[in-house]
């Protein structure tokens, strides 16, 4: 019986906070050659060695040029004992409680498992061989990728999960574009008849109210004095004239609601046929700390002859400038299609372990590793072919703590 060592270990972590992660993982010397703690009994071929009285077996898990398979040689008072005067069958209890069965057949001078050892590699193994009648039992744990972590250490670190299921998967395309006024929250400020001015009470940067007089005018014609209200409300942006001089063509102010805002993508032709008025986008700044979602509102049929890009105008909702300011550089994702997928994780939640994109499934305070064969991907969700089962809890925020943590610990294997 060989019992699996507890090693307790601490790590900080920088952030706005320093938190310290307090886990316990759980590894054992397996057929790999990883374990902290005793050594175990070795076989000729570099496997774990199992005895009961005269008779041994060797344990190995195979996988150079094939998938994970088990392949057992059988001794007999240290002697290579014929395969076929054997019988072995094994049971794999993985977290969660699922097993894993396996018969064997004899092949050559060891007995192959009848079946693929699908990672992660980490069980409790059951053996039971028979021979001349004489029955032998084993049992050890091989644990790789796993750790506990005690419930108020995870919520301390942050550590985040959900249960995997269905998500749908919006097929996006990126652009770049920037802020402006929209035309209707842009006004020019101009004199109605030609005449000589006789005040201008508003200033650059001024907020003023629709209706607000901004200048009287003397008109060259009837000599009668006028006023010029504001037709809008908002901030004055320009200011083109003073007392004294003659209106005329040229607007006296400029006028601009700072809430009036959109944002103008450039949309190559390739993408044109896509984009469609009311599909939702997603604008960021630049930095990408701020986001909200829009809609399409317009795209201009015209092509810019400099960049031979099109037009797309993103109307942003009520209160957009507390975040945006007109002229401001910003990307967005355009929503152009979706799908749905039976199975997928958030993509944040996916982290590199050895060879394999995996994540970290939760089982009450263990944590594990599960590889994954993936799909499709957006910034969001990607797709899970392989792996994961329907509803099992993974980790989607604080992975890399787990990773970190069981790298540190040396419960994983290299293939």
């Amino acid at each position: 019986m060989y019992r699996s060592h507890l090693i307790n270990r601490r790590f900080w972590l920088a952030g706005a906070a320093a938190l310290a992660l307090s886990a316990c993982s759980k590894t054992e010397k397996d057929e790999h050659g990883h374990a902290e703690g005793g050594e175990t009994a070795k076989g000729p071929h570099g496997g774990r060695l199992l005895e009961d009285g005269d008779f041994s077996l060797e344990v190995t898990l195979f996988e150079d040029g094939v998938e994970p398979e088990f392949r057992f040689y059988p001794y007999l008072k240290s002697k290579p004992l014929s395969p076929k005067s054997v019988t072995v069958t094994t049971s794999l209890t993985r977290l969660g409680g699922q097993v894993d069965s396996f018969s064997f057949a004899p092949e050559g001078d060891f007995l192959r498992g009848q079946g693929v050892v699908r990672e992660p590699h980490s069980f409790d193994v059951a053996i039971k061989a028979t021979h001349d009648g004489k029955v032998s039992t084993w049992t050890y744990a091989s644990y790789e990728g796993r750790t506990t972590l005690a419930p108020d250490a995870a919520v301390s670190a942050g550590i985040q999960t959900e249960a995997a299921g269905a998500a749908i998967l919006a097929e996006r395309i990126d652009m770049s574009g920037r802020i402006e006024i929209t035309p209707e929250g842009r006004s020019e400020v101009r004199a109605w008849y030609p005449g000589r001015i006789i005040s201008m009470n508003g200033e650059l940067g001024q907020l003023v109210q629709k209706g607000q007089v901004l200048a009287r005018v003397e008109s060259s014609e009837s000599l009668q004095t006028y006023a010029i209200p504001a037709p809008i409300s908002g901030v004055i942006m320009e200011k083109n004239a003073n007392v004294g001089g003659v209106a005329y063509d040229s607007p006296l102010y400029v006028i601009a609601d700072p809430n009036a805002l959109h944002a103008e993508f450039f949309v190559f032709p390739r993408d044109a046929e896509k984009i469609r008025v009311g599909q939702d986008v997603e604008v960021r700044s630049l930095d990408g700390q701020t986001r909200l979602t829009a809609k399409v509102e317009a795209l201009l049929p015209h092509a810019d002859p400099t960049t031979q890009t099109l037009m797309a105008h993103v109307h942003l909702p009520a209160g957009a400038s507390a975040s945006f300011r007109s002229g401001l550089g910003v990307e967005g994702s355009f929503t152009v299609g979706s799908q749905g997928m039976p199975l997928a994780v958030r993509t944040e939640a996916i982290q590199r372990f050895r060879d394999f994109q995996v994540v970290f499934a939760r089982v009450g305070t263990t944590y594990e590793v599960r590889m994954l064969k993936l799909g499709r991907q957006t910034p969001e969700w990607t797709e899970v072919l392989g792996g994961l089962a329907p509803g099992e809890v993974y980790v989607t925020k604080g992975a890399f703590l787990i990773r970190a943590d069981i790298e540190k610990s040396g419960a994983s294997h290299d293939h």
